[in-house]
């Protein structure tokens, strides 16, 4: 009796309600409450873009439109997943294939292979009543050849909620962080307003080296054990106080004599928080490393592998090493003036440079905590959509101490880069030999940017113009040797 009650069972669960049959209220229903919550969503980002251009706002408006482009993305990405899902359960493999790399063993019984469609990705080996939920039409499909579906469509329903779980963390977190980072300049602004006010006309004092404490906080000598003291001192200064008012006004008057030598009350503040509202639009979108990286991630997921553990920590490590060479900067910045100085009359300007910077390269440092801040997000929005999904006690999510070894290792990163990192790279970045186009209002960009592109017409225009004129030239003198020739 109860082996035909489960057969009952399951063919009501494998019988599924096609839209046919469906009443048209409930189809409506759906219909409205899914377009409503769409249009509100769309009418929300519109609003929020026309207050950010209200606002003199363009890096965050282009940040918002990067958003937007993401979330298209995510729906093609749907459209794609939903589009295949029938024809990916008509593709049959052997069943030997799938018993290799699952993220969770499978159970020690003959079923074990017919379990797998809804075992796949997911790790939910559960019954009958998952295994028919999973699509009974394509399990018959690949039964009748000896062979099993490559997936089932449970899992390619929860990959799909991951992918755009994922995302949403991505961009959220990116957008937490970037705010917590600018508050975290605020007594840069104050620093900036005090030299605004300071008086020009004041006498420049001729002082020794040693006498500036920007000099005496990065540089003890010339001997060659404070190059490994230096790094040292860089490591833990990140955790602590990681700009001094004395290393700010040290690199702004830096890049104001290096950029701005004419213009001394350049507000130096105003153009870092632009370049750095300009950076953020790249933070906040998924770039086609960062997929790449997602899918290696899922690979990986290997049960007896215990790989999670380590990937958490490499972020961590390469945010740490991150902020190590951003302090580090500022004391080769410092020990290059004090090699180079006895005395200086004034105060202290560095001199900004690309050769301190990885390959030369200041971009470099962004590209490196897109990884990180991408890396914290996937980590953070995998263990709540598996939490949600499967529970703590899931055997994908691994040994509990090793998940929430996770857990924190990716909160802490979050807090230090939005506490420290961040906060160096909007400040050091400028320590190389270009600056950005944020120097400039948002006026005045849009001027140079409409009269670059004016003039390259008018030099198209010009070159075909005399590219048209050399042609008629040479057909009349083509013409001319003939007439001469005859």
């Amino acid at each position: 009796m109860a082996g035909e009650g489960e057969g009952a069972e399951a063919g009501a669960v494998a019988t599924e309600i096609t839209l046919e049959y469906t009443p048209t209220w409930i189809v409506a229903s759906v219909c409205s409450v899914i377009v409503v919550l769409s249009l509100l969503f769309e009418r929300l980002l519109h609003r929020l873009g026309k207050r950010l251009k209200k606002g003199s706002k363009k890096p965050l408006y282009d940040a918002l439109l990067k958003i937007k482009e993401e979330l298209m993305l995510l729906g093609f990405i749907s459209l794609l997943l939903s589009v295949f899902q029938g024809p990916a359960q008509k593709i049959c493999v052997q069943e030997s294939i799938v018993h290799h790399m699952l993220p969770c063993p499978l159970p020690a019984s003959e079923n074990a292979g017919a379990k797998y469609g809804a075992a796949m990705f997911t790790g939910a080996l559960g019954g009958a009543r998952r295994l028919l939920a999973g699509g009974g039409a394509a399990n018959d499909y690949c039964q009748k050849k000896g062979k099993v579906p490559i997936i089932s469509v449970e899992a390619i329903h929860q990959l799909h909620i991951f992918i755009f779980v994922l995302a949403v963390t991505h961009v959220a977190l990116s957008v937490i962080t970037a705010i917590l980072g600018i508050a975290q300049t605020r007594n840069w602004r104050r620093w900036e307003e005090e030299i605004q006010l300071n008086n020009e006309s004041d006498p420049q004092m001729i002082k020794h080296i040693q006498e500036f404490k920007f000099i005496r906080d990065h540089f003890k000598g010339h001997e060659k054990r404070w190059h490994i003291l230096g790094w040292m001192r860089s490591f833990f200064k990140q955790f602590y106080g990681s700009v001094t008012k004395e290393d700010y006004t040290a690199m702004r008057l830096g890049f104001v004599m290096k950029h701005c030598k004419g213009h001394p009350k350049f507000n130096f503040y105003k153009y870092m928080i632009r370049a750095f509202e300009a950076d953020f639009k790249k933070v906040v979108g998924i770039s086609w490393y960062l997929w790449a990286l997602l899918v290696v991630f899922l690979l990986l997921n290997v049960h007896g592998w215990y790989v999670y553990i380590w990937l958490s920590l490499a972020p961590f490590i390469l945010l740490l090493v991150v902020g190590s060479k951003m302090e580090h900067i500022i004391t080769e910045l410092a020990v290059e003036v004090a090699q180079k100085h006895t005395a200086i009359e004034g105060d202290v300007a560095v001199t900004p440079s690309d050769d301190f910077f990885w390959f030369s390269r200041p971009k470099l440092v962004l590209h490196l905590i897109h990884i990180v801040l991408f890396q914290n997000a996937f980590e953070i929005a995998f263990f709540f959509w598996l939490l949600v999904t499967y529970g703590f006690s899931s055997c994908i999510m691994g040994r509990p101490s090793y998940v929430i070894a996770r857990l924190v290792i990716s909160v802490v990163s979050q807090l230090l880069c939005a506490y420290s990192t961040l906060p160096l790279y909007a400040i050091v970045s400028h320590m190389g030999n270009s600056f950005k186009k944020a120097i400039f209002d948002d006026n005045v960009s849009e001027g140079l940017v409409n009269w670059a592109q004016n003039a390259r017409r008018r030099k198209g225009k010009k070159t075909t113009s005399s590219e048209a004129g050399d042609s008629s030239v040479d057909g009349r003198y083509g013409g001319s040797v003939q007439m001469a020739n005859a």
